[in-house]
């Protein structure tokens, strides 16, 4: 589960870094136990709609309840999150 604080959290904390692997990697020690994954916008099929948008960034809920990594609109089932920085263009 990833509480909505929590979302908004890791959006104040990514708005603050830079958007990178580094970056990242500071989300996963802050925020433990929850998967950070960070891609570019056109990673992200268009019809999904992001669970916040940031500055720069949109942020959507993945889980992975089932054998497979899906994305959801369900908090209560979410187990990470991807970062996926968007284009300046």
């Amino acid at each position: 589960m990833i509480a909505p604080e929590t979302l908004s959290q890791v959006a104040a904390r990514a708005g603050e870094l830079h958007l990178s692997d580094d970056g990242i990697a500071h989300l996963r020690r802050e925020f433990a136990g929850i998967h950070f994954t960070l891609c570019n916008e056109d990673d992200i099929p268009a019809r999904l709609n992001p669970a916040l948008v940031g500055e720069g960034f949109d942020l959507y809920l993945i889980s992975n309840a089932e054998h497979c990594i899906a994305f959801t609109t369900d908090p209560a089932a979410a187990t990470g999150i991807v970062v996926a920085e968007r284009s300046e263009d």
